[in-house]
């Protein structure tokens, strides 16, 4: 399997994009079983370089996590990228965890603070880490990683002091030794331009700022799911989300046709790649690699 740092620079060099797909461990065995059956096939069709695989709130899927990302790279010889947060996790743990993951002869782990399980306030686990700069400091010192990080274009909805407080986190992120950022979802483009212009001009970052895209397959979903991870929905979004309604096939189509032109122009601009948050489905995010003639 490749460190996913490589994959940046040998395609970037090469003057390619990288493109990655994200999905979660499934809460019941059906959904496991269409994930690893029916949706990771077909979305290996569109031939995204690598593959990530997030954890649940205070590390409860944990063990599903490392299944996935094992079959992943075992079955269908795609490089996995293995989610790791602070939450609940002593140091010890985590070390034994990068030891698992190892074994599976997986390289590449995002590195994160992650979601308390109850839905509140991050707290620190005892003997464990508050931010997630320290938990990237801590794989790096582990060797045999390449690390990835989050970024938030419109800022973390958890850092009172505004945006540019949480890119000055992310810089630290990175100055502790990650190698690629994957963004949080966002709709207007001008956000991650803002963004890339402040790290990079401002901040002197150099890695990769990967942009996160989401095809809407729901106008009710995307409200909702925009609302607990604290991304905006522009109002002339917002106001064909609403003639949309309930009409969930209409709304695949045009999500299809909304992410094709935002990521046209994410290329066209010289973003490194394009990460996609797939919702465990594959029809929208085939159709807009397609529609990129990226497949």
């Amino acid at each position: 399997m490749q460190f996913i740092r490589d994959i940046y620079t040998s395609k970037t060099a090469a003057g390619q994009p990288v493109i990655s797909f994200e999905f979660f461990p499934p809460k019941t065995d059906e959904g496991e079983s269409n994930l690893l059956g029916k949706h990771i096939p077909a979305l290996l069709q569109a031939k995204p370089d690598f593959c990530s695989v997030t954890y649940g709130a205070g590390g409860s899927t944990r063990d599903k996590t490392l299944m996935i990302v094992d079959r992943i790279q075992r079955q269908h010889g795609l490089t996995a990228l293995a989610h790791l947060t602070c939450v609940n996790h002593t140091r010890e743990q985590v070390r034994e965890l990068l030891g698992r993951i190892r074994s599976l002869d997986c390289k590449n782990i995002l590195a994160l603070r992650g979601d308390p399980p109850d839905g509140g306030e991050f707290q620190p686990t005892p003997g464990g880490f508050e931010f997630a700069s320290q938990l990237v400091k801590f794989i790096r010192e582990a060797g045999d990683f390449s690390i990835g990080v989050a970024g938030f274009p419109e800022g973390h909805m958890a850092c009172h002091q505004g945006k540019h407080a949480d890119w000055r986190h992310l810089q630290e992120k990175v100055d502790a030794g990650a190698d690629f950022v994957l963004t949080q979802l966002f709709f207007d483009n001008a956000d991650y331009f803002e963004f890339r212009e402040y790290m990079t001009d401002k901040l002197g970052v150099r890695v990769p700022l990967v942009p996160g895209i989401i095809p809407i397959v729901s106008a009710a979903q995307i409200t909702k799911f925009t609302r607990l991870c604290g991304a905006k929905i522009p109002p002339p979004l917002r106001i064909q989300l609403d003639k949309l309604g309930d009409d969930d096939a209409a709304a695949v189509e045009f999500g299809i046709e909304y992410a094709t032109r935002q990521c046209e122009e994410l290329l066209g601009a010289g973003a490194p790649g394009l990460h996609f948050y797939t919702l465990n489905k594959s029809h929208s995010t085939v159709q807009v690699v397609k529609n990129l003639n990226l497949a």
